[in-house]
C-alpha cells in the first residue's frame, strides 16, 4: 500500500475487534551539533522468546492506561498545533521469532501534551487526573512518592473521551521494511507517570479508505525517556509551566525497568539546545500470531488509580 492510499489528516479508524502483540522499534537519527546519544546496538540484545534460535527479544506487554481512542486519525504527524519540543519517532516491527520485518501492521500511538493533557479528556485536565497545571514550575528532581491504590485506570480500563480534539493521537501503516515514522512533541508528565508514549501494533486486518479494519492487536506497550532527557526538556516552554509533581523512571510503576525491551528509547539531540528536536528509536520484537489487548498485563499493585 502507498502513502496516497492512506488519507494523511481526514482517515478515521473504523471501530475493530484487535489484539495486540509485542514489538515496535526505533532508531534514533543525528539531529546536529554535539549529540547526547543513549543508542547501542539493540540487534544484540538476550534472546528470550520460544527457543535459543529466536533472534530477537520480545518488547515488554504493557497496560493500555484508560485514555485510548480506538477511532483515530490515518496520519503520520501527529503534532496538529500542540507547543514543545519536536520529536521524529522511528519505529521498527519485526517478528521476533524470525526477525522478518512486520508489513502492513496498523500502529498507534498516543500520548499527553508538554503540560500532560491528553486530547479527548481534556476536562478531566493534567493526566486525566485533576486541573491543569498553574504556578511556579518545579524544579529539576522530582519529589514526593507517587500515588498508591487500586488499579483504577492504570489497569488499562477505559474511559469514554469527554470531547472531540484528538491531539497527539494518530495510527500509521509499517512499510515492507518494518518501518514507520511519527512526527509529534516530546511529551509532558503528570503526576503518578514518568514521561511516555502509548502504542498498540495491530496485524491481519485490511487498509480501507475509511481506515484499518478487522484483524487482531499483537502488541500494546508503552515507550519511555531517560531522565537526562527529561530534565532537560523541563527547561524549556511549555514544560517549564507544568507543575505537577514528576515521577522518574525508576519511580514508574508501569515501566518495568527492564531497559530497551521495556521500551526505553534510544534518543539523539543536541545537549546544549535539546529545543532544536529529539530523534527517537526503537525496534520492537513482536507475535504477530499472538493477541495482546492489555487485559494480559495488569500494572502493579502500587500503580496509581489515574495512571495511563
Amino acid at each position: 500500500m502507498t502513502d496516497s492510499q492512506v488519507p494523511e489528516n481526514r482517515g478515521k479508524l473504523a471501530r475493530r475487534t484487535v489484539l495486540m502483540a509485542s514489538g515496535a522499534a526505533v532508531t534514533a537519527v543525528g539531529v546536529g551539533g554535539a549529540l547526547s546519544v543513549n543508542a547501542s546496538a539493540e540487534e544484540a540484545a538476550p534472546k528470550t522468546h520460544a527457543s535459543a534460535e529466536t533472534c530477537y527479544t520480545l518488547t515488554s506487554e504493557l497496560v493500555e492506561g484508560p485514555y485510548y481512542i480506538d477511532a483515530d486519525k490515518i496520519r503520520r504527524d501527529i503534532t496538529e498545533d500542540q507547543e514543545g519540543i519536536p520529536l521524529t519517532l522511528e519505529l521498527k516491527v519485526i517478528d521476533a521469532d524470525t526477525c522478518k520485518p512486520v508489513r502492513n501492521a496498523a500502529v498507534d500511538i498516543w500520548h499527553c501534551s508538554a503540560t500532560g493533557v491528553y486530547s479527548g479528556y481534556e476536562s478531566s485536565g493534567n493526566g486525566g487526573g485533576g486541573p491543569a497545571p498553574t504556578g511556579p514550575p518545579p524544579s529539576g528532581t522530582p519529589t514526593g512518592e507517587p500515588p498508591t491504590g487500586g488499579p483504577g485506570g492504570g489497569g488499562g480500563g477505559h474511559q469514554e473521551p469527554t470531547d472531540d480534539d484528538r491531539f497527539l493521537r494518530g495510527t500509521w501503516h509499517t512499510d515492507r521494511h518494518g518501518h514507520v515514522t511519527f512526527k509529534t512533541i516530546f511529551p509532558g508528565w503528570y503526576q503518578g507517570r514518568a514521561v511516555h508514549i502509548h502504542t498498540k501494533v495491530h496485524v491481519d486486518g485490511t487498509w480501507t479508505d475509511a481506515g484499518y479494519e478487522g484483524g487482531h492487536t499483537c502488541h500494546t506497550g508503552q515507550f519511555f525517556f531517560d531522565e537526562k532527557s527529561v530534565l532537560a526538556s523541563a527547561e524549556v516552554a511549555p514544560y517549564s509551566t507544568n507543575t505537577s509533581t514528576r515521577t522518574t523512571l525508576t519511580e514508574d510503576t508501569i515501566y518495568p525497568q527492564n531497559g530497551h525491551t521495556g521500551g526505553l528509547l534510544y534518543l539523539k539531540y543536541d545537549k546544549r539546545n535539546i529545543a532544536k528536536g529529539v530523534r527517537a528509536h526503537l525496534t520492537m520484537g513482536v507475535a504477530p500470531d499472538e493477541t495482546h489487548d492489555s487485559s494480559d498485563t495488569q500494572p502493579s499493585p502500587s500503580a496509581s488509580p489515574s495512571a495511563s
